[in-house]
């Protein structure tokens, strides 16, 4: 039963990884993959001697960090409100409408983004000149511009990522919270002394997956979000393989900027699982 999935892994996942040929060498299409000439480290050196890729790395790193330190307590404070509901009817509808995002693509959703507030024609905008007389560059000031990237990211991904934790609350021992109130525990006291470590080995491997992708901005947010006005902080990683990769044909160049984010991503999943396993959390 397991061969198909054993079968799937090798031939999508490892076989491909031989392409990681492609950093190490001057890649030609006319040659191919095996008889394009050796350049051994020449990639790396040329992509890490830009003034450019500090910069890159930087805004790889923030964006990621804040959508980690900001994102990843909202969908366990959202499974936690849902998990208290009960009225069914109202839970289930709640659950669909905050989970539905999930399934929009970043395309529709940059589309939704750009008609809340555009500049001109956004909805945000029209009731600021309505009621004040003003608008405001919300997509092409800095700091305003990664707020609304932040957001966007929550709102789509935070409803799902409940369903997880709402799957391990429900397997938590209702008998404990009648012990608690027996012994006078009020709500917030069962949440921080039961709720909370008994979905915290949840907690744990969902936050050493997210540190494993610390390396990785999602290349769709970024690219439908972003724009020239705020390209100094909105250039990351996935977006400098695309444009170096697919619009220049320099693909090793790319696929070494690639091997690089999957060398930081893997270290940091490491880190990560040391740390936790320090406190009897560890994946393995």
């Amino acid at each position: 039963m397991f061969l198909p999935i054993l079968v799937y892994f090798i031939v999508f996942k490892y076989y491909p990884m031989t392409g990681l040929v492609i950093a190490f060498k001057k890649y030609s299409f006319i040659k191919g993959i095996w008889g394009s000439p050796w350049a051994g480290l020449s990639n790396f050196e040329l992509i890490f001697s830009t003034k450019q890729m500090v910069s890159i790395i930087w805004n790889t790193l923030r964006l990621s960090g804040l959508s980690l330190l900001v994102g990843f307590p909202v969908p366990i404070v959202l499974a936690l409100l849902l998990n208290e509901v009960r009225k069914m009817w109202f839970k289930r509808t709640v659950q669909t409408f905050v989970y539905l995002p999930h399934f929009l693509n970043w395309v529709i959703v940059g589309g939704i983004v750009v008609t809340v507030f555009s500049q001109r024609t956004g909805v945000v905008n029209h009731v600021l000149d309505s009621l004040f007389g003003i608008t405001y560059p919300f997509l092409y000031n800095e700091s305003s511009w990664v707020a609304i990237f932040l957001s966007a990211g929550i709102w789509k991904e935070a409803g799902f990522g409940a369903i997880i934790y709402l799957a391990a609350l429900s397997s938590i021992d209702q008998s404990l919270y009648e012990a608690a109130s027996i012994d006078g525990a009020n709500k917030w006291q069962q949440t921080t002394q039961i709720t909370l470590p008994g979905i915290m080995p949840t907690a744990i491997i969902m936050l050493i997956l997210k540190i494993g992708h610390l390396m990785e901005v999602g290349f769709d947010q970024v690219y439908v979000l972003q724009n020239s006005t705020v390209a100094e902080i909105s250039e990351v990683i996935s977006t400098f393989m695309y444009k170096m990769g697919i619009q220049q044909a320099q693909f090793s160049l790319a696929t070494a900027m690639g091997l690089f984010e999957s060398l930081v991503g893997l270290v940091l999943v490491l880190m990560a699982n040391l740390i936790a396993r320090r406190f009897g959390q560890g994946m393995w």
